[in-house]
Formats: C-alpha cells, sequence, structure tokens
C-alpha cells in the first residue's frame, strides 16, 4: 500500500490529536477517515450539481436534438 506524508502546524496536529483521542481512535484512522469522508462529500456534491445541470438544460437540449 502506498504512504503519503502530510505536513500540519503544531497548533493542527495538537488538534488531530486531541480529535483522534477524545475519539478512541489513533490519529491515522482519524485522519484517513477525514480525507475518505472528504472525496465522498466531493465526489457526492460534483454528481448532485452535475444533477441539476441536466435537469435545468433537459428542455434546452430536446429543442436542440
Amino acid at each position: 500500500m502506498a504512504g503519503l506524508n502530510v505536513r500540519f502546524t503544531d497548533e493542527e496536529l495538537d488538534a488531530l490529536r486531541e480529535r483522534a483521542a477524545a475519539e478512541g481512535r489513533s490519529m491515522q484512522a482519524f485522519a484517513h477517515e477525514a480525507v475518505i469522508a472528504a472525496i465522498n462529500e466531493h465526489a457526492r456534491l460534483f454528481n448532485e450539481a452535475a444533477e441539476h445541470v441536466l435537469q435545468a438544460s433537459a428542455e434546452l437540449n430536446r429543442r436542440l436534438a
């Protein structure tokens, strides 16, 4: 499996450590889940926007066909 090094400020690292500890998880597991959640949210927002554009332009597309 490939690895990735991410740099944090001391304050960010402290916040990450505190949040992970509060949830009883390792910092690595907490950060990994946060990144995957961000990726999934980005994909969801993109799909939502694409669906909106398709619906909004459906009549125009029908006329141009």
